[in-house]
């Protein structure tokens, strides 16, 4: 993790502004990065730009603009800014300095692919820093493994900002220097691939690609051996590699790497989904930080600069050296701009809901079988897990029914399947019946052309809760490309293809619906009894339908009262389809009142009614069902 600082050279000045320099960190397309202290001793980074580009009036603008906005975002998961000087002769930053080892240091040189908790609590700590970054104004642009470092307190994401400037400047066609292009080929967006305008979602993209990187030790869009375009080219028109990604991660990893930018997640709503683990590091990652501090504690007090920790991006040929970053709150305020939800985040139903969802599921075998974290001599350099073995053809989400009919089923199944090794849990199930929902998640025994099998599990959710025991082993039989058989020991049924992702709810369903008048039932009363339905849009596995009942209270005579009782319950998506699938509904926790029904699982359809849509409400029982018209 030490990279040696070069000795200043002749032509080198010995302060620039307040700050005393030590040394050369290295030389990029920018300008020159050089080692400093304070007049207080604190440790700096200084960025001093090139004479070329120092010329050009236009660079120096937005050089300007770019520092005034890097200082407006106040080091929240990044670098402060702690002085500078755009109007100088040579224009320079100077930028806050602490020592730790950057991701692509600890998972390709030391310590392999990190586990799930670690890599979930690295997407929080860098969505709160993008969340600042574009709060400023400021695009990223180079969201990379090397420009990310890892400290106790989090990860500090560096080298941003700046490179904005120099990018405009070669739009313009003033800039033709190496350097120019901003963006590393395996971490770069499909819009910077075809040089389209840049947004934030820019970066949520290039996230996703570290997160992938972190958690498998490779490129979700493989390496240049076959050529820088040719990646740039899988970047921008084919679907990630993500063998061997952990199914908890890969909900949060798919949907930060969608094609279309509007379809990814914001940095607010990664924030807001997951939580921040302390300590968030695994036990020898911590470590090595603690003796690579105590190093550069040694070195600073006076063996000289020579060993100084400098982020590993030198180290790694990265021609802009990484500047490490003091440790911050990883709580700070959050940017208040907002769009709209996309699912596997957060859902418009209930605050909080999201963080059920069945990707973000914990592991319980995390840092064993398909998960152990060795170091890359124990695996060819390449990842900590072993290739998958489940034919293509097997991958995706099924869904069937186990009793009733298509038209009106009484108990439904779903299973997800994603890449995974003998051993690995890889696959997600979901069964809903009468009054029960069963979530988990089952292990991998074999897998050939025709036929998967797949053995014990684990219930990772159960509505009511303690109700459900883990699924029995399952054989999954392909028939057709859209069509398998399931067998789970006496239970058979058909599966058939169904969505996936992080927006599987049909539009048809989406929005706020009441019950239909029925004047018939309640007569003059009918305006005091109400029920509405909210569906949201997301993922399976998530909090999606929320369900308000207001009706009169009685007395011990079974007379209506004045007064009125009021329920709220929400469901979990357990399938979608011709159907929506929920399961029980459960009271909210404030919603105590003897009063409220207990409500079982349910299918939910829309037809139309005289013209306007009808969402139909069918309980999993022979019973006629709820009507709701679109508000």
């Amino acid at each position: 993790m030490l990279v040696a600082v070069e000795p200043l050279n002749a032509e080198d000045p010995v302060s620039i502004g307040p700050f005393r320099l030590i040394g050369r960190l290295g030389v990029g397309g920018m300008g020159r990065v050089f080692l400093a202290r304070s007049a207080g001793g604190r440790t700096v980074a200084v960025k001093v730009v090139h004479t070329e580009l120092a010329a050009q009036e236009e660079f120096r603008r937005r050089f300007a603009r770019e520092v005034a906005a890097l200082e407006r975002v106040g080091g929240t998961g990044t670098a402060p800014v702690l002085g500078s000087d755009t109007s100088a002769d040579a224009p320079w930053v100077a930028i806050g300095y602490v020592p730790g080892p950057s991701l692509r240091t600890v998972v390709g040189d030391e310590f392999g692919p990190l586990p799930p908790a670690t890599v979930k609590a690295l997407a929080s700590g860098l969505a709160r820093a993008l969340v600042h970054i574009h709060a400023a104004g400021l695009v990223h642009r180079d969201l990379k493994p090397s420009n990310v470092l890892l400290t106790v307190d989090g990860p500090r994401l560096i080298d941003f900002g700046i490179a904005r400037a120099v990018d405009t400047v070669a739009e313009g066609g003033g800039l033709t220097t190496t350097g120019a292009v901003v963006g590393s080929p395996g971490f770069m967006s499909p819009e910077q691939v075809r040089g389209d305008r840049v947004t934030p979602a820019s970066d949520v993209f290039c996230l996703g690609s570290v997160l992938a990187y972190a958690a498998t030790g490779r490129s979700p869009f493989g390496s240049a051996d076959s050529g820088v375009h040719a990646m740039m080219f899988r970047i921008a028109h084919d679907e990630p590699d993500l063998t061997d990604l952990a199914p908890e991660l890969a909900g949060l990893i798919r949907a930060c790497l969608a094609k279309d930018p509007e379809g990814r997640p914001s940095a607010d709503e990664i924030v807001e989904t997951l939580p921040v683990a302390d300590p968030w590091l695994p036990a020898d990652v911590l470590a090595r930080l603690g003796r690579h501090a105590a190093r550069l504690l040694e070195a600073e007090a006076g063996t000289g600069p020579e060993h100084v920790g400098a982020a590993s991006a030198a180290a790694a040929g990265d021609p802009t050296p990484a500047t490490p970053l003091p440790p911050t709150a990883r709580t700070g305020p959050r940017a208040r701009r907002r769009k709209p939800l996309i699912a596997a985040l957060a859902t418009l139903l209930v605050a909080g809901a999201a963080t059920a969802t069945y990707t973000f599921w914990p592991d319980p075998d995390t840092g064993g079988d398909e998960q152990k974290n060795r170091g890359k001599g124990e695996t060819n350099g390449v990842s900590a897990r072993p290739a998958g073995i489940v034919p293509a053809g097997f991958l995706g989400a099924w869904e069937g029914v186990i009793q009733g009919t298509a038209d009106h089923p009484r108990e439904t199944a779903r299973i997800e399947i994603t890449q995974g090794a003998a051993g690995a849990k890889n696959a997600v199930y979901v069964q809903v019946s009468e009054n029960r929902l069963c979530m988990g998640r089952s292990r991998l025994v074999s897998a050939d052309e025709d036929k998967v099998v797949y053995g014990e599990s684990d219930v990772t959710n159960s509505v009511p809760a303690q109700r459900c025991t883990p699924a029995a082993h399952q054989t999954l039989t392909l028939r057709s490309p859209d069509v398998l058989e399931w067998t789970s020991g006496a239970a058979k049924a058909t599966f058939r293809k169904a969505p996936t992702g992080t927006a599987v709810v049909p539009a048809r369903f989406l929005g706020r619906w009441r019950s239909k008048p029925m004047r018939e039932v309640y007569g003059d009363n009918d305006d005091r009894f109400t029920t509405e339905v909210t569906v949201s849009q997301g993922p399976i596995g998530t909090q999606l339908v929320r369900m308000t009942d207001v009706f009169p209270r009685t007395n011990d005579a079974g007379e209506m009262t004045t007064d009125v009782v009021s329920c709220g319950s929400t469901a979990v998506l357990a399938g979608v389809g011709d159907f929506l699938v929920i399961g029980p509904l459960v009271k909210d926790p404030e919603s105590t009142d003897a009063e409220c029904p207990e409500n079982g699982s349910s299918y939910l359809a829309v037809d139309k009614w005289e013209g306007k849509d009808r969402l139909l409400v069918y309980p999993m029982v022979d019973a006629e069902p709820g009507e709701f018209l679109r508000l």
